[in-house]
């Protein structure tokens, strides 16, 4: 029996969703530097229930390629009421996100009727020699009929991607892993499952760990608390600490093996405003106990007298390990103008305890950074303008639930383009760091109680869908998201204009990127067509590969 599929390869910037019409045009070929992570789709639908089906790649790269299925979650909640138009849909309903592998025994599905995708991913290593390459995808059915294939051309350039040098981070939530999987705080299947969501981080160009010294004092209801996962052991006796660092140097250990360049120490007080300490357990007369909290004030003869005696064994620890030029201090996330003096005085008295290594936080205020409070400020894209003006070194940008107007954001409801040109923003305005607090928060907003990111993908209406998180938690460790794959498209981006750069120079670089547009890229104007962003790295490629052949 014949059996009719439909199908059409497409560009990793489109979204596929189940009871639509697919406008997206077809996409065959494109091109890639030589250690490049290269993905596109391969769209298809039935008129009859399909199952058993298998999916196979065939070509012939040395380079591996991955096929998932693009799975659908739902969005309760995927956008606030006073959104932009730069959406692709309002609607409450399925959406396509988490990257599958097909069911072992089922295989591949086609339910009838409906648009479904093939997520493509090269992972080019250098071992492929520079041409075009065919990448044939087929759909056998269950009696084993080729039931439809699609074919797509990757050109191999002869150019390479540098190093990444943006440092990025995404708050690694070690608590909702412990949670989600039913597993003790630090215990050995713990550590397995840190370790397993660190290299899914670290392999999409997260280079930088969020490191819980103490439990974080990170999206908790006042009064409230999240598990403990703090990694520096405490005793006290008698008024005085003692300090224990074995696991602290484990994941030390763990996040070198594994390659991040940076260590970011978790915030030493509580969110939006520095007033009170995070929460601090320690063993005192055999019996551990909660030592500081919601009732400790940040200013305190107590807390600071702790965080001397804290501070001044940990820096040691740093400096034996090497870490003075690739650590940073928080203090407190999202201050706002309201907290300047409480900031100012946790600020001045936690700094001169620092030994001059650096501090870095989120917020949006530049007078943070006009008054010396904090060494690198990371305001929002929203809010940077003032900060590009004033000239900041090093400077780093974020953004979060509140960036929903104009700027790039990666809710399930926005179009991959505006996810991955973010890449483009980073380099134009040399940007040093990105940040954002959702690698992986499987809890309501607040933390007050956990949920299934399967099936609530908005923190409990709390956020558009997408904002939380970036991986699903798997049997054994992290399932991907298109929206983690697009937005390591975007850091490749900037790493090929940075290529660009090295052969004919920053000024012709950009002439290029903004060749043809009517006015300038900035952080919230900026072409929304995905068609544009995909031509544009064509054309930088093409450019770096020639120049580089010249040179």
């Amino acid at each position: 029996m014949t059996i009719a599929l439909e199908t059409r390869v497409i560009s990793s910037l489109e979204k596929v969703f189940p009871d639509e019409e697919l406008a997206a045009s077809p996409f065959r070929q494109a091109s890639a530097f030589r250690n490049e992570t290269f993905s596109f789709q391969v769209a298809y639908r039935s008129g009859l229930l399909l199952k058993r089906m298998k999916v196979e790649a065939a070509a012939a790269l040395q380079a591996p390629i991955s096929l998932r299925a693009v799975g659908l979650v739902p969005s309760e909640m995927p956008v606030y009421p006073d959104h932009d138009d730069n959406v692709v849909r309002t609607k409450p309903g399925l959406y396509p996100d988490p990257l599958l592998p097909p069911e072992p025994k089922e295989g591949w599905i086609a339910p009838p009727g409906q648009w479904r995708s093939v997520w493509v991913t090269v992972e080019l290593d250098g071992r492929d020699e520079p041409g075009e390459y065919p990448i044939e995808i087929r759909f056998i059915a269950e009696n084993g009929t080729t039931a439809a294939a699609e074919t797509f051309t990757l050109d191999v350039l002869p150019a390479w991607l540098p190093e990444q040098r943006l440092l990025h981070t995404e708050w690694f939530h070690t608590d909702c892993i412990a949670t989600y999987y039913g597993v003790d705080v630090f215990s050995e299947r713990h550590w397995s499952l840190i370790e397993s969501f660190m290299k899914t981080a670290a392999g999409h160009g997260i280079n930088t760990i969020y490191t819980p010294l103490f439990t974080p004092p990170l999206d908790t209801d006042v009064g409230g608390e999240r598990p403990t996962v703090q990694l520096v052991d405490v005793w006290r006796e008698n008024g005085r600490y003692r300090f224990g660092f074995d696991k602290l140097n484990r994941w030390l250990d763990l996040a070198e093996r594994i390659g991040f360049k940076v260590i970011e120490f978790s915030h030493l007080y509580t969110q939006w405003g520095a007033r009170h300490a995070p929460k601090i357990v320690a063993v005192e007369n055999g019996e551990e106990k909660r030592i500081f909290g919601w009732e400790t004030n940040a200013a305190g003869p107590e807390y600071r007298a702790f965080l001397e005696a804290f501070l001044s064994e940990l820096l040691p620890l740093v400096r034996e390990r090497g870490l003075q030029e690739r650590c940073l201090f928080h203090l407190s996330d999202e201050p706002s103008g309201v907290h300047l003096e409480m900031y100012r005085s946790v600020s001045e008295w936690t700094k001169e305890r620092l030994g001059g290594l650096p501090t870095m936080d989120a917020l949006s205020d530049r007078s943070f950074y006009d008054n010396g409070l904090v060494q690198h400020p990371v305001p929002a894209n929203n809010h940077i303008e003032p900060f590009l003006e004033a000239g900041v070194p090093d400077l780093w940008t974020y953004y979060c639930c509140s960036q929903y107007k104009d700027v790039s954001n990666r809710f399930f409801s926005m179009p991959s383009a505006r996810n991955r040109i973010l890449g483009f923003q980073l380099y134009k305005f040399r940007i040093a760091g990105f940040l954002h607090w959702g690698y992986n928060f499987y809890y309501s907003q607040y933390s007050r109680f956990p949920i299934d990111p399967f099936r609530v993908t908005d923190a409990y209406y709390a956020f558009p869908s997408g904002d939380a998180f970036l991986v699903y938690p798997g049997p054994e460790g992290p399932i991907e998201s298109i929206r983690l794959e697009v937005l390591y498209e975007a850091l490749q981006d900037l790493r090929a204009l940075e290529a660009l750069e090295a052969v004919v120079g920053r000024g012709e670089t950009l002439r290029l990127l903004e060749e043809g547009l009517d006015e300038p890229i900035t952080f919230s104007r900026y072409p929304r067509d995905a068609a544009w962003l995909l031509a544009k790295r064509e054309q930088i490629n093409r450019a770096a590969a020639e120049a580089a052949q010249r040179a």
